[in-house]
């Protein structure tokens, strides 16, 4: 009997997951392994402290973070952003630290279907990266805590 066409988008998703449960190794030397709890990465990656100014320019940055390309932030001179994301001011009054580090790491651990890339997932779990990315992820530990030290300024 044939999966019904719902069914398929759902499982697709979770695949990755039943990759990792099956003990293949193959992560980067520096990749920092790291604990969800509940809808939060509580500790820092590689318990590295972010800069908020990096941070600023990482996710301006269309070759690195590219965040506008789907958020609204409130960067003074930034007038062209996209909409598919939820604006990003005032993230930090409805998110703690823990959970946007959550959002920024893999938001599929919250929602199966986002499209919002994973910035630092594992890179097993990336599905047809660009020859650059195979093996790596999008951005480093230290620019991922950058990223979450300048969101939490926007109170």
């Amino acid at each position: 009997m044939p999966l019904p066409k719902t069914l398929i988008p759902v499982l697709l998703a979770w695949m990755p997951l039943f990759v990792l449960a099956s003990g293949q190794d193959g992560l980067p030397a520096d990749y920092c392994r790291w604990e969800r709890v509940d809808y939060s990465i509580v500790e820092p990656l590689c318990g590295l402290a972010g800069d908020a100014q990096r941070g600023s320019e990482i996710v301006s940055d269309s070759g690195r973070g590219n965040c506008l390309a789907c958020h609204q932030l409130p960067i003074p001179g930034i007038e062209a952003y996209g909409t598919i994301g939820p604006p990003l001011a005032g993230v930090a009054s409805r998110l703690s630290v823990p959970q946007i580090r959550l959002r920024v790491v893999d938001s599929r651990y919250l929602n199966p279907m986002s499209i919002m890339p994973g910035f630092y997932r594992d890179p097993r779990l990336i599905n047809r990266p660009a020859k650059k990315y195979v093996g790596k992820t999008f951005l480093s530990a230290q620019q991922v805590e950058d990223v979450i030290a300048y969101l939490a300024t926007l109170k």
